[in-house]
């Protein structure tokens, strides 16, 4: 015969007593969903975790809240920290919990950190690697997403230091599970079909660090690594680092720095060549200046026996210095032409009209918008073809 019947009450009471001193429910962590979060009038606070399989009431006392740091949010994953109690009024069980800690970026920690020692063993982020960002691009490859504040940034910069450079956008993904795919199909098909391109920024403006996952990702790092022309990485803020940074040719703490970095500047290019000018005759008035205090402080006693001889000598080391200093001047000044030349035939190659008047040619929409992909075109739709000698309407009859 079994024990004799206990009230409701007691066998609750029991069951919590067991559930109390059971080495594991007495000092649980549980990963799961918050749902069903509830602040009550007392300051305690009522919800659930769930995951695909199930869901646990929880419990988390006023007292235990003020200590809580992280935010606690419906839908967020957390880890919980409790014990396992029975509520003997209401015959159920909770998790009553102690503390609390969000699960998702210290799982991305640690991935980050794993794959950040992965690559640096296999030498992606060895400085030996690292190719060096050319100091007068022409074309700029933008590898970020059309509609973010990182590629107006980029843009505005660049067209503020010079009108010669072109800039290439590349429209990607930056966010959620498909980015770091398509931002790794953007570099590869650059290096592909793109060779023209002098330098790629890839990036985005700033977010938490799920946000910025993509640039975390293996496949978007060895694209870069395999890139042949050369990579800046400009994702976030000044301190937010992802791998792409580490791999990269150089990191740019913002995409505006990204933007000063690849384009050069025409302004600070002619302060350069003016002050070396300025310089150059600055020299040269110098040297006139002293020989010419040479010869006027010269003492006529001191030659009095030969004076006619001393004065010819003179005269002939006079005028050697002036051929060495006229030859001198030539030399300089046909340097400097030279580099201006250089100079002008580079502005001049970077010129887009002289570009279109070498055979190329830039179609455009009805409301002028440039067309660089034939997705963006379609049967029966009329397009302007502007070449280097004058342009033309055409209407498109076919797409493949």
């Amino acid at each position: 015969m079994g024990l004799k019947p206990v009230r409701v009450g007691q066998l609750n009471n029991y069951i919590g007593r067991v559930l109390r001193t059971d080495p594991i429910l007495g000092n649980v962590s549980v990963i799961g969903e918050v749902s069903n979060l509830k602040f009550h009038g007392s300051g305690h606070v009522y919800f659930s975790l769930k995951d695909d399989d199930s869901k646990i009431n929880c419990f988390l006392a006023a007292s235990k809240l003020e200590k809580i740091t992280c935010p606690l949010e419906e839908g967020t994953e957390i880890i919980a920290y409790g014990y396992i109690s029975v509520y003997e009024r209401g015959g159920y069980y909770s998790l009553n919990i102690r503390d609390i800690e969000v699960n998702g970026e210290g799982q991305l920690a640690v991935q980050f950190e794993k794959l950040k020692e992965k690559l640096a063993k296999e030498g992606l982020f060895d400085e030996v690697h690292k190719k060096e960002i050319p100091a007068f691009a022409s074309t700029v490859a933008v590898v970020t997403s059309e509609t973010g504040a990182a590629v107006r940034d980029i843009i505005r910069t660049i067209k503020n230091k010079n009108s010669y450079t072109d800039i290439l956008v590349y429209p990607v993904l930056v966010q959620g599970p498909a980015a770091a795919a398509d931002i790794a199909k953007a570099i590869d098909s650059l290096n592909e079909n793109y060779p023209q391109v002098d330098v790629i920024i890839t990036g985005r403006g700033g977010g938490s660090m799920e946000e910025l996952w993509a640039f975390n990702e293996e496949k978007v790092a060895r694209s870069i690594y395999a890139s042949g022309i050369p990579v800046i990485s400009a994702v976030g803020h000044e301190t937010d680092f992802t791998i792409a940074d580490f791999v990269a040719d150089a990191r740019a703490a913002t995409p505006t720095a990204a933007a000063e970095m690849a384009a050069f500047d025409t302004g600070e290019m002619r302060e350069y060549l003016d002050d070396m000018k300025q310089s150059l005759g600055e020299d040269l008035l110098r040297n006139v200046e002293q020989r010419k205090n040479r010869l006027e402080t010269l003492n006529p006693t001191a030659f009095a026996q030969n004076i006619q001889s001393r004065i010819a000598y003179e005269q002939v080391n006079a005028e050697r210095i002036m051929e060495a200093m006229t030859e001198n001047i030539e030399m300089r000044l046909a340097s400097g032409r030279e580099k201006i030349e250089m100079l002008k035939d580079f502005i001049e190659s970077s010129n887009p009209k002289a570009i279109l008047a070498r055979g190329y040619s830039v179609v455009t929409d009805d409301k002028g918008k440039i067309i660089n992909s034939t997705k963006a075109l379609k049967k029966g739709q009329m397009v302007n073809i502007e070449t280097g000698s004058g342009s033309a309407e055409a209407e498109i009859t076919d797409v493949k």
